[in-house]
């Protein structure tokens, strides 16, 4: 057998043009979100590439016109082996109509040793990648004794957690591997949660009484939400500079768990004093931290910061946390993953990239966020590993290696082979 599977190897090289053809095929598709809702064609290719090799598939609709794919391959003997989920999103990420792309994005071309289109980092050449070493496995009649689970989902690009809806959905495994942007590091990742911090008034009044909340003897025990806010976001700052001091983590600069306010409403018009002022912002948080306790911690803070105000301890900030999709209702959770360099996958996988690629391999964290902690929320050891770097993710002539691509191919294929015919 092993003789076996490295004839099954040296094909990738062979016929690197059909994994290269599949890459632009993903690509071809217009799947961009927002504004999303536009993956049925490429989940249905996706669902039709899994059913030509032999995996029973479940497709259904997340969103309208936005399905999730699931193909479960059962293993020999999956009572004894053990499980594996490969996972990965088939939406991209949006394209401006101002952007100056050589070429259309999503008409890939191949040059330089390179594909270049909307997907390519991010991440249609993992996808690919690991369809292509599941399709070479299959024609090649290797049986696997555990369960290969391969998952295409959508919604990740603005926080739909199609992934979510997998775990939601019962599907499970010993190990997972998502299939993002890594450049072939093995990577855990923090988390972000969007939340809306809001200061409202309990009365509406004229502009006009403006003279009279803000001079002495105006006797009008009142406020503007908008200045208020400033209280608000000068107390997020303060806590923002205290993360900085007091948290850390390997492998991410000091000060990476940032508190952006992002977007700030408030208002009606200029004939009313503001009665409602509304901050929206984005947290990033380390690997070891839950969203939870951070929402927890930011609450905590502006309370106190509300209560050293005459004004605002009358009227608190109240908050709304989280979201199911930054389309749908403007919020958004990422949890946080923490890796086990320790943990028998990603022992068995740092050994198959180093065999393979000829290289140490890196364990490392992710700047960026992905759908591998709702995996590892759900109780499944996971790690990102894929093809790609986020210098080109989101980019303009966004590409992908071809030889990294087909060095991750081979990675894919023989951990796959190695990791279902683990014994539990």
């Amino acid at each position: 057998m092993v003789v076996q599977l490295g004839s099954v190897l040296s094909q990738i090289e062979e016929r690197k043009d059909e994994l290269i053809e599949l890459l632009t095929e993903l690509i071809s598709f217009k799947t961009p979100a927002p504004p999303a809702r536009n993956t049925k064609e490429a989940q249905e290719f996706v669902a039709q590439f899994l059913n030509d090799q032999g995996f029973e598939t479940d497709v259904w609709d997340v969103h309208p016109n936005d399905p999730n794919v699931v193909g479960v391959l059962k293993g020999t003997n999956s009572s004894l082996h053990k499980s594996l989920i490969i996972n990965g999103h088939i939406d991209v990420a949006e394209v401006s109509e101002d952007e100056d792309w050589d070429v259309d994005p999503f008409i890939p071309v191949v040059t330089n040793g390179a594909v270049i289109g909307r997907g390519a980092a991010d991440m249609k050449g993992g996808l690919a990648g690991a369809l292509f070493a599941i399709k070479l496995l299959r024609e090649a009649g290797i049986e696997l004794p555990g369960d290969l689970i391969f998952q295409s989902v959508i919604g990740e690009e603005v926080g739909e957690a199609g992934t979510l809806e997998c775990c939601k959905r019962g599907y499970t495994a010993d190990f997972a591997v998502v299939v993002d942007t890594s450049d072939l590091h093995i990577q855990g990742q923090g988390g972000v949660i969007t939340g809306w911090v809001i200061v409202k008034s309990k009365e509406t009044h004229h502009d006009a009484m403006r003279r009279e909340m803000i001079h002495a003897g105006g006797k009008l025990f009142a406020a503007s939400t908008i200045e208020k806010m400033m209280n608000i976001i000068s107390g997020l700052q303060q806590l923002e500079r205290h993360w900085a001091i007091t948290k850390s983590y390997p492998g991410f600069k000091a000060g990476t768990n940032t508190i952006n306010p992002a977007v700030i409403e408030g208002g009606r018009h200029a004939a009313f004093i503001a009665d409602e002022c509304r901050l929206w912002i984005t947290v990033h948080y380390y690997p070891n931290e839950s969203h939870e306790q951070i929402a927890k911690e930011i609450e905590e803070h502006l309370l106190k910061v509300a209560d050293a105000d005459p004004w605002l301890r009358e009227n608190p900030p109240t908050f709304k946390w989280g979201g199911t999709s930054m389309i749908e209702d403007r919020g958004e959770i990422f949890p946080s993953l923490e890796i086990d360099p320790n943990h028998q996958g990603v022992k068995t996988l740092a050994d198959v990239h180093e065999k393979i690629a000829k290289e140490n391999t890196i364990i490392d964290v992710s700047p960026t966020v992905t759908d591998g902690g709702w995996l590892g929320e759900a109780g499944i050891p996971t790690v990102i590993y894929g093809p790609g770097n986020l210098q080109n993710a989101h980019a303009v002539n966004e590409q992908v290696s071809i030889e990294q691509l087909m060095t991750f191919t081979k990675v894919m294929l023989k951990f796959i082979y190695n990791w279902c015919h683990e014994k539990k």
